[in-house]
């Protein structure tokens, strides 16, 4: 199984382009922080992480600064690179207080 649901800031968006299979792709910065139970202690838990919306995902709104709620999964970011990426299928926009 390969899930991933993340709360996270938007830190930085690319333009808008199309792959060579003419989906929609829009690259993202994401940050996280948060504090997570870890073998009985709290532990502070920062780092970012970059995202892809591909196809019909690519066109909703989403802006620097926005935070959100994204479900996923990792992949390599291509055939010849071992860095991840999150391929976001779904996500809503959390209200700040």
């Amino acid at each position: 199984m390969n899930t991933l649901v993340i709360a996270a800031t938007v830190l930085k968006t690319e333009p808008l382009r199309y792959t060579p299979a003419g989906l929609a792709l829009l690259q993202l910065q994401l940050q996280h922080s948060s504090e997570q139970q870890e073998a009985g202690m709290q532990r502070k838990v920062q780092c970012q992480l970059s995202a892809v919306l591909i196809g019909d995902q690519a066109h909703r709104s989403v802006q620097v600064g926005d935070t959100i709620k994204a479900k996923g999964f990792l992949a390599q970011r291509s055939a010849k690179s071992t860095q991840l990426v999150m391929h976001i299928q779904d996500f809503q926009q959390i209200q700040q207080n």
